[in-house]
């Protein structure tokens, strides 16, 4: 896909996530999840929109941080809240992924 995304710059295609082990919240409540995305504004890992926590999108409501990447193995796709667009970014790190 082609990027259209216009919140690329000062985005950290590798930050460190925090947990590294799943989605804060649940695991903070007990939780489950489906998926886990990684913010790319601060590193906070929250479930997709298919778990029913919904914390990545609670995330950005929260805090506004536009980006997020796949935080699943062997996926690299990234995804703007803002544009409401996914696409790949040549050349950025390849996805860290939860243990």
């Amino acid at each position: 896909m082609t990027a259209t995304c216009t919140h690329l710059d000062g985005a950290d295609p590798a930050p460190t996530p925090r947990p590294p082990a799943g989605c804060e919240e649940c695991l903070a409540a007990g939780g489950r999840w489906v998926h886990l995305r990684l913010c790319l504004g601060c590193g906070h890992v929250g479930c997709c929109d298919n778990s029913p926590g919904k914390h990545a999108t609670a995330h950005f409501g929260a805090h506004g941080h536009p980006l997020i990447r796949s935080y699943e193995p062997e996926e690299d796709w990234w995804w703007c809240y803002v544009d409401e667009v996914a696409f790949d970014v040549d050349g950025a790190p390849p996805s860290p992924s939860h243990p």
